[in-house]
């Protein structure tokens, strides 16, 4: 009988082998349900049926179907409606979206208003030459009251609505008249695009990235009466936050020409292009959308066309461009800044201004 003897160093390389292999083996397994279990958990969002009205719907529903107003994670149903004469290319829009095999996009036929979630309402009666402003209210007055009666019967209960059109702080009002059910925080206009408008005046004129401005503020009507203030704005350096006003370093053009230029840019746009400007504002909705559902970042406000709860002095009742912050799909007027002689002026001219609008258009309903 032959005995053999294996040294110690061998069986123990042996072993510890043997146990390298077997914690491989439990890891692999490991990482094996531990991704069995995502895939369990890793449920498909919702989608959120989004209503568009209007001409700059060309513009705005291929921003949203790449997800730039939701975000790139959140599947949508997109409901276009638009007046008769425009059916045809309508059908051509519809077309294009199929053709674009936009991934985050989900295909619904039913009814414009049916269960929509977000309405962006961009369709209204645009002021001709020789119309008087009274006539323009009574046919935005016909047609934001059958759009809100629409959305009242038939919309989700929680629907957020942006009103484009102009005029569309008091465009917003109406359709606040006719969806009652809707609530009134729910109701919007926008004033997003004078806010990026008067962000990219200021960067312009400091030569700094866009992106480094925030905080200014466009009080009151979507008109040329709107107030673009710089005040409480700052700058990122590489110093931490400047006030806008100490680098711009320069009152009269801020007083003047800065406030000029963002309140005309529409028309200044209309007349070099001989057409609205629909990229801008396509993209401001966007902006104006995914900031209220999503968020505004820390220590950042926009300006949003919202419902007057009497802050800053200005009347309960008017749909008013305030500074806002945004969390969990609300909106809140950020409150305690300080309003100087100039500003006081300025906010309570154009506040003025959407109260005469108000009686115009009650004036147009009866």
């Amino acid at each position: 009988m032959e005995i053999m003897f294996i040294p110690w160093e061998s069986v123990e390389a042996k072993m510890l082998l043997q146990k390298c292999v077997v914690v491989l083996i439990c890891v692999s397994l490991f990482w094996k349900i531990i991704r069995y279990m995502c895939d369990l958990l890793k449920v498909e969002k919702e989608p959120i049926t989004i209503l568009i009205t209007g001409q700059i719907g060309y513009a705005l529903v291929p921003m949203i179907a790449r997800g730039a107003m939701l975000g790139p994670d959140q599947p949508v149903i997109l409901h276009m409606l638009d007046i008769e004469p425009a059916a045809e290319s309508l059908k051509g829009v519809k077309m294009e979206l199929v053709d674009a095999a936009f991934p985050l996009l989900k295909a619904d036929v039913v009814e414009a208003c049916k269960d929509v979630n977000i309405a962006v309402m961009v369709g209204g009666f645009p002021r001709k030459e020789g119309m008087e402003r009274k006539d323009v209210m009574s046919k935005n007055v016909s047609i934001y009251k059958a759009q809100a009666s629409a959305l009242e019967q038939h919309a989700a209960r929680d629907c957020k609505v942006l009103v484009v059109a102009n005029p569309a702080n008091t465009n917003a009002l109406i359709l606040k008249e006719y969806a009652p059910s809707i609530p009134e925080k729910n109701i919007t206009c926008l004033t997003r695009l004078d806010h990026n408008r008067a962000l990219g005046q200021i960067s312009e004129k400091l030569n700094v990235h866009v992106g480094d401005v925030k905080n200014v503020i466009i009080w009151g009507n979507h008109s040329s009466t709107q107030y673009p203030d710089v005040n409480h704005a700052t700058i990122a350096t590489g110093n931490g936050e400047t006030p806008v006003r100490q680098a711009v370093n320069d009152d009269n053009w801020l007083n003047n020409e800065f406030i000029s230029v963002v309140q005309q840019r529409g028309a200044a746009i209309i007349k070099a292009r001989k057409l609205s400007s629909a990229l801008s504002a396509a993209s401001s909705a966007c902006d104006h959308i995914r900031d209220w559902v999503l968020g505004t970042p820390k220590g950042t406000w926009v300006s949003m066309g919202v419902y007057s709860d009497g802050s800053y002095g200005i009347q309960s009742g008017l749909i008013y461009s305030f500074p806002v912050t945004c969390e969990k799909g609300e909106w809140k007027i950020v409150q305690g800044l300080k309003i100087d002689e100039f500003s006081r002026e300025k906010m309570d001219n154009t506040a003025q201004e959407l109260i005469e609008e108000k009686s115009l258009a009650k004036s147009c309903l009866t």
